[in-house]
C-alpha cells in the first residue's frame, strides 16, 4: 500500500471553511473554501476535504493526518452561553467568584456606571465541602467526605451536571481534589467534572477557579464535536476494507496541536484554538519574506483577530479572556473585535454609527448575498464601492449590489448621510475599531506600532489595509498568497505542543538549584508521558524550560525563559538577570543591583514539543509586467468616483509593481490597493503594500 501522504489543516470560521492540503512528497499545497454549515459544523468540515481531495486527484485513502482548528468553545463563551454548571470549593470560600479581583474595566471612569457581569455560577449552585491545605500542601483538616458526598447528592436531584472543583491549595497537593472528583463519580456517574488541579496548578484562587469552570462548561460541547468529527472522518479511509482512523491533531491556544482523544481532556485549552493556527501561519510566511517585527490582522466574517509576532515567535500570555471570563491557561495573546466582514452596520440611539460586534454570520449572511439578510454589514460597503467584486470565491458566490443598496440607503437615511458618505463611514469605523485593538497589543505594551509590518490574511483582512497604514503610520503591509486560507495553512506549521506549570514561591537568594531541578524534572516527567502517548519517541521529544518572577511585594509577575541543563547558580542567576531586563523593557526600570530589592520566583513551567514536518514556501517565478495579469477595470469609490484597474493575482509574478487606484483579486480574498499607494510582489509571491512615495524600499 502506498504511504499516506496528505496532510489536511482545515479552520471552521463563522462564515467560511478553510481548507489547506499539502502533499508531503512533492510539496504542492493546495487550497481551498466552502461555506460554514453552523447547524452541524461537520458537514462543511467534510465538504472541505472532499473539494480539496477531488483538486488533488486523491481519494480519503492517502490522507495521513488532519489538523484542525475550531471555535466552538470560543463561541460558547463569548455568547454566554454557559449554563446548568456546578462549583465545589473550600468551606469558607463560597463567595470567591463573586468577591473575584473587584476591578473595573478600562473605559469606566468610575465604578457607579460599570454593572458587573452575571457570575459563571450562580451563588445558589455553589458548595462547599470541609478539609484544608496549606500553601505548601501541608494538611490543615482532612478532607470531610460525607460533605462531598452531600454536594454530591445535591447536584444529582438538580440535574446539574457539569461540575467544577476548585479547592485551596490544590495546586501544591491534589489529593483532597483528586478524592472529590472520585466521590462525584461514585455518586453521580454521569456527572461532568473539572478539577483545578489538572486543569491549572498555579495559585491565584479566582483566577483557578474560573479557568477550571471554564473548562468544565465547555467540556460537553468539545468532546461532542470533535468525536463526531473524529468518527465521520473514518468514512474516508479504509484499510483492507475496514474504516481506518485517521490521525486528527486539534489546534490549541498556546500554538501547539493536541490529538483529538486528549484534546477532549483538557477543552479549554481549545478557546483560541482558529486565531492561533492564523498567527502561526502569518508568523511563518514573514519569516521567510524576511520581516522579524509583524502584526497580523486575521478578518473573518464574524470578527478580526490581531496579534504580535516578534522573530518569528507571537506573543504569548496567560492573562488572556474570553468573552467575560479570564484564562490562565497559555495562549497566543490575540485581541477579537467585532469587525469581520458580516459585521452590522446600525445606528445607537443616539443617531450614531456603529459597526459590529453583531454578525449577519454564514446564514443569513450579508445583504449581498441574497439569502434573506435584512441589515447592511461591511461587506455590504465594500460592494456597493466597488472594492470587491460582484462575487466570491471566484463566482461560487453571486454578490447582489443592488440588494446592498437599498439595506445601506435606508440606513444612510437614518443617519442623514449621502450613500457614498455612509458606505465609506461603515468601512471607516471598522478600520478604526481594528487599528484600536493593534494599538492594544503594541502602544499599550509598550511597543511602537510604526515598527511593525502589518501582514493581513482571512477573506475580509486585506479590505481595509491601505487605511490601517494611514492611521496607524505602519511600516508596510504584507498579504500572503491565499490569504484567506492562511489560518488553514498554519495549522500545518505547528508541533504537538502541552504545558504544564507548577506554583514555587520562593526568594531567589534563597532558592536551592536542587529544589528547582526537582521541580522541573518532575513537570518534564508529566510531558514525556504526554508526548509519548502521541508516538514522539525519546529522539523526538523537545523540552522548553520558563518561569515566572517578580519583585517581592508585587501583585503580578514576568515570564523569562530558564536555560537548558542541570540547574545551576548561573542558570538561577541568568533567569534573574533576564527578569531584570525583562521588567525594564515592560515598565521602563528595574531595581538590577539594589539590594533592598528581592527577586521572587513564583511559577515554574515546562512545555513538552512533538515537532511535526512544516511546508516549505516556495518561490515564484519573475514577472512580466503587471499589465499581463490586468483583467479589466470597474468604476470603484474611494474620495470619488474612480475607474479602477481590476487585477488576477494568480498571473502577477516576482518584481511586478501596481499603482494605485487598483483591485487585486483571487479566490479567497480581494485587496484594494487605494489612490497614493503601490503594491509589489516579492519573491514568494506576498504582495507588498506601502506608500508611493515608500515603496522603492519594499523588498
Amino acid at each position: 500500500m502506498e504511504p499516506r501522504k496528505i496532510r489536511v489543516g482545515i479552520d471552521t470560521g463563522g462564515t467560511f471553511t478553510d481548507i489547506v492540503a499539502v502533499d508531503d512528497e512533492t510539496g504542492a499545497i493546495v487550497t481551498t473554501k466552502t461555506p460554514s454549515t453552523p447547524a452541524d459544523p461537520a458537514e462543511g468540515f467534510l465538504a472541505g476535504i472532499e473539494k480539496v481531495l477531488a483538486k488533488l486527484g486523491e481519494s480519503g485513502d492517502s490522507i495521513g493526518a488532519v489538523s484542525h482548528g475550531t471555535t466552538v468553545a470560543t463561541n460558547k463563551l463569548l455568547e454566554g452561553k454557559v449554563e446548568n454548571l456546578g462549583f465545589i470549593t473550600t468551606e469558607g470560600y463560597e463567595h470567591v467568584l463573586e468577591i473575584a479581583r473587584q476591578s473595573v474595566p478600562d473605559g469606566y471612569g468610575n465604578s457607579y456606571f460599570w454593572v458587573k457581569p452575571e457570575r459563571i455560577v450562580p451563588a445558589d449552585r455553589v458548595r462547599t465541602v470541609g478539609g484544608r491545605l496549606s500553601f505548601d500542601g501541608s494538611e490543615i483538616r482532612p478532607l470531610d467526605e460525607e460533605s462531598v458526598r452531600s454536594a454530591a447528592q445535591f447536584f444529582k436531584d438538580r440535574g446539574i451536571r457539569t461540575i467544577g472543583v476548585c479547592l485551596m491549595h490544590s495546586y501544591a497537593d491534589p489529593t483532597h481534589e483528586e478524592r472529590v472528583r472520585d466521590i462525584l463519580f461514585e455518586v453521580f456517574p454521569d456527572a461532568t467534572v473539572s478539577i483545578s488541579s489538572q486543569v491549572l496548578r498555579e495559585y491565584r484562587e479566582y483566577e483557578r477557579s474560573i479557568t477550571t469552570l471554564v473548562d468544565a462548561a465547555v467540556k460537553p460541547n468539545i468532546r461532542n464535536y470533535v468525536n463526531n468529527i473524529a468518527n465521520r472522518l473514518r468514512e474516508f479511509s479504509t484499510t483492507d476494507g475496514e474504516p481506518r482512523d485517521i490521525p486528527f491533531y486539534v489546534m490549541k491556544s498556546n500554538g501547539g496541536v493536541l490529538s483529538a482523544k486528549e484534546v477532549v481532556h483538557q477543552p479549554i485549552t481549545t478557546v483560541l484554538s482558529g486565531p492561533a493556527a492564523g498567527a502561526l501561519g502569518a508568523a511563518l510566511i514573514a519569516d521567510a519574506a524576511g520581516v522579524e517585527q509583524v502584526l497580523t490582522c486575521d478578518g473573518g466574517g464574524t470578527s478580526t483577530d490581531v496579534t504580535v509576532v516578534v522573530r518569528g515567535e507571537p506573543a504569548l500570555t496567560t492573562e488572556g479572556r474570553v468573552g467575560n471570563y479570564p484564562s490562565k491557561i497559555p495562549m497566543i495573546d490575540v485581541v477579537t473585535v467585532g469587525a469581520g466582514g458580516g459585521s452590522i452596520a446600525w445606528m445607537t440611539p443616539e443617531r450614531t454609527l456603529r459597526v459590529g460586534p453583531q454578525s449577519a454570520g454564514a446564514d443569513p449572511g450579508p445583504l449581498c448575498y441574497g439569502k434573506g439578510g435584512s441589515e447592511p454589514t461591511i461587506t455590504d460597503a465594500h460592494v456597493l464601492l466597488g472594492r470587491i467584486p460582484p462575487h466570491l470565491l471566484g463566482g461560487e458566490i453571486p454578490l447582489d449590489t443592488e440588494l446592498a443598496r437599498k439595506g445601506l440607503e435606508e440606513l444612510a437615511t437614518q443617519l442623514s448621510l449621502g450613500l457614498e458618505e455612509c458606505a465609506v463611514g461603515v468601512l471607516e469605523v471598522s478600520a478604526w475599531n481594528q487599528a484600536n485593538a493593534l494599538r492594544q497589543i503594541t502602544v499599550k505594551r509598550g511597543l511602537d506600532v510604526r515598527d511593525f509590518t502589518l501582514v493581513t490574511f482571512g477573506g475580509s483582512g486585506s479590505l481595509l489595509a491601505c487605511r490601517l497604514v494611514d492611521i496607524l503610520g505602519l511600516k508596510d503591509v504584507l498579504v500572503p498568497l491565499n490569504p484567506g486560507n492562511v489560518s488553514a495553512f498554519g495549522l500545518l506549521t505547528v508541533d504537538v505542543r502541552n504545558d504544564y506549570v507548577q506554583t514555587h514561591v520562593s526568594r531567589h537568594d534563597r532558592l536551592k538549584a536542587e529544589d528547582l531541578q526537582s521541580q522541573f524534572d518532575a513537570l518534564a516527567g508529566e510531558a514525556e508521558i504526554a508526548l509519548a502517548e502521541e508516538g514522539f519517541d525519546e529522539t523526538q521529544r523537545k523540552y522548553s524550560r520558563t518561569a515566572d518572577l517578580r519583585y517581592l511585594g508585587q501583585a503580578f509577575e514576568v515570564r523569562v525563559p530558564v536555560a537548558e541543563g542541570t540547574v545551576t547558580a548561573q542558570i538561577m542567576d541568568d533567569a534573574a538577570e533576564a527578569f531584570h531586563q525583562a521588567h525594564r523593557e515592560l515598565y521602563g526600570y528595574d531595581f538590577r543591583g539594589d539590594p533592598s530589592q528581592h527577586v521572587e520566583w513564583v511559577n515554574l513551567r515546562v512545555s513538552g514539543i512533538g515537532p511535526i514536518k512544516r511546508p516549505t514556501l516556495k518561490e515564484i517565478p519573475a514577472g512580466t509586467g503587471a499589465d499581463n495579469a490586468r483583467t479589466g477595470s470597474r468604476q470603484s469609490y474611494f474620495d470619488s468616483w474612480v475607474e479602477t484597474a481590476t487585477y488576477d493575482r494568480t498571473l502577477l509574478g516576482a518584481g511586478d509593481v501596481i499603482e494605485g487606484p487598483a483591485v487585486i483579486e483571487e479566490f479567497s480574498s480581494t485587496v484594494p490597493i487605494h489612490p497614493g499607494f503601490s503594491a509589489r510582489i516579492d519573491t514568494f509571491g506576498n504582495i507588498r503594500i506601502s506608500k508611493s512615495s515608500d515603496s522603492n524600499g519594499v523588498k
